[in-house]
């Protein structure tokens, strides 16, 4: 310990939100599983309608272009097949259907872990997941997602 620290407070980690980047303090968020993640058909209906992925949904719908849905089916790959849990704020949890409390318990585990805490079936959601379900939500996301926010665009 140097003669200048004595006194001083450790700095608590920061960390940010795995969907959109804010800043997330010690002991803050929710921690999801990339299966929780990929059931919300409010998250890919947002997620294929952003700046980013618009191009993409566009070409997939109204042109029925092949590198469209290709790069849709990468997309629900980010998701899908993450290993390790995923750390949402406030701004994001919404669009999921979870148990809040029992999100925000998980968060409070892996913030105290230092992020060690695994949250029980975290891990690629198509080894969760039964394979009529994986396919099920895979479909959704990569076919349909944005559809009628794409119309409503225009």
């Amino acid at each position: 310990m140097g003669l200048f620290s004595f006194g001083k407070k450790k700095k608590k980690p920061v960390r940010s939100c795995d969907l959109e980047g804010s800043l997330l303090e010690f002991g803050e968020g929710y921690l999801l599983t990339s299966s929780q993640i990929i059931k919300s058909k409010r998250f890919w209906d947002n997620k294929m309608v952003e700046p980013e992925t618009l191009a993409y949904s566009k070409a997939h719908f109204e042109r029925k272009d092949e590198m469209g849905t290709k790069m849709r089916t990468m997309i629900f790959q980010k998701y899908s097949s993450q290993e390790k849990p995923w750390l949402v704020g406030d701004g994001q949890v919404n669009q999921f259907e979870i148990d809040k409390n029992q999100a925000r318990e998980y968060a409070q585990k892996w913030w105290e872990s230092e992020f060690t805490f695994i949250p029980p079936d975290a891990g690629a959601a198509e080894k969760v997941l039964s394979n009529d379900e994986f396919e099920q939500w895979k479909e959704y996301a990569i076919m349909k997602a944005g559809e009628t926010q794409l119309k409503k665009i225009g």
